[in-house]
């Protein structure tokens, strides 16, 4: 199979949707953080409304996953969901930094998370409508290349438009997301029909709980898929504290290894798609795997800094990369393609659980370790934390290997 006729740039402009998200989510989550400083002495407070994204990344797919399998116009499933968000996400984005008040700043930061969250299920859930299986490994890679971008660019220059002006970075994001999550909408095509579906919520939350109970394979990627974006979200939050306090460099230091693991993961991004569309996506990520939970489990010895590291940080960059990127086409795989949207709202269910459970376990950790490992100040127990899991999620991976190879046999 091949990508439809008369659309070469498809891949790409799927992706377009997954720069905008992640543009806007990654400006949020670095710079909002100073704008509530100034209303607030409170970490807690501040992480409160950070970790809210959990919150809503659990609840709301539930629902929006489903009723985008069941809503059938003229637009399509998937986009007119799309673009009832695009709006919201890009006037939040635009308002945020010219609140008066914490409270007042929260509550659109909220918005602005409730928006996201309905934009992303059925855009997860547009990618298996629109592509030919053959294509999934490929798609994955083009939307975390376009992924990675989008992290580095925020980072590095929403860093330079904040100091200029507060405002700067969340109205170039207001920009991007507009633009970008816009132009998936217009330019990926979807057929459509004429009934226009909504079974109710209670519906949409059963017919999530009885895909869990009656597709093994789907319930499988659920709990290995809980465990990866729960490593990946405790090891975004403390990252950065771990080399600065806990290893006593400056943030210089900091930036470079983080650098280091994004040219990593855009290289995995690059090279990962292409490999797994030959060989197998769960077969890729199965030996991936043993690298990036075994790198992070071996980052736990480490009580102080050495030059070296960049190079030992590379290759778990790439493989950690190549997990990430892969894991949503090896779903792409397992959904039956009635229940597409429902078991795109699922896996968006367990990024949600990682957002939760993640950084508070690791968080706990380096609390309770912290009088014992007095070198890093406990933070050092944030790696195995991180490692362990991914590990676990090994023999899963593995079981899945032929129930792929079956799902792209020809009927």
């Amino acid at each position: 199979m091949k990508v439809p006729a008369g659309r070469p740039n498809l891949l790409w402009s799927l992706g377009l949707g997954a720069f905008g998200l992640a543009f806007s989510i990654t400006i949020v989550a670095a710079y909002l953080p100073p704008l509530l400083d100034r209303f607030t002495n409170s970490p807690v407070l501040i992480a409160a409304v950070l970790s809210s994204e959990g919150i809503f990344a659990i609840a709301l797919p539930l629902v929006i996953g489903p009723w985008s399998d069941t809503f059938q116009t003229p637009q399509g499933r998937r986009r007119p969901f799309m673009a009832v968000a695009v709006l919201p996400m890009a006037f939040c984005l635009t308002v945020v930094a010219f609140m008066p008040s914490f409270w007042l700043t929260a509550l659109v930061v909220f918005c602005f998370f409730f928006a996201y969250y309905i934009y992303e299920p059925p855009y997860r859930g547009l990618y298996p409508d629109v592509l030919p299986p053959d294509y999934y490994g490929r798609g994955q890679s083009i939307q975390h290349l376009m992924r990675g971008t989008a992290l580095g660019l925020g980072l590095v220059g929403g860093g330079f438009l904040f100091h200029v002006w507060r405002p700067s970075p969340f109205l170039l994001a207001a920009a991007v997301t507009f633009w970008a999550c816009g132009a998936t909408i217009a330019l990926v095509p979807e057929t459509g029909g004429n009934q226009r579906v909504f079974e109710g919520v209670r519906t949409y939350v059963a017919r999530s709980l009885r895909i869990l109970k009656d597709e093994p394979y789907v319930r499988r990627f659920l709990i290995a898929n809980a465990a990866w974006e729960g490593s990946f979200a405790a090891a975004r939050t403390f990252v950065v504290l771990y080399i600065v306090k806990g290893l006593g460099q400056p943030l210089s230091t900091s930036s470079a290894v983080l650098a280091t693991i994004c040219i990593g993961y855009v290289i995995a991004a690059i090279g990962s798609g292409p490999i797994a569309d030959r060989i197998g996506i769960s077969r890729v990520i199965f030996f991936a795997s043993f690298l990036y939970g075994g790198g992070y489990v071996v980052a736990g010895l480490a009580q102080s800094w050495h030059n070296w590291y960049y190079a030992a940080l590379f290759p778990v960059g790439v493989a950690g990369g190549t997990v990430m990127t892969q894991a949503w086409g090896l779903l792409f795989k397992l959904m039956p393609p009635k229940e597409r949207g429902t078991i795109a709202g699922l896996a968006t269910t367990t990024k949600g659980i990682g957002l939760l459970c993640g950084p508070l376990l690791a968080g706990a950790a380096i609390d309770l370790l912290s009088p014992y490992l007095t070198a890093t100040h406990g933070y050092q127990i944030l790696w195995p934390i991180c490692g362990l899991p991914i590990l676990a999620a090994i023999p899963i991976v593995y079981s899945l290997i032929k129930i792929e190879q079956r799902s792209t046999q020809p009927a």
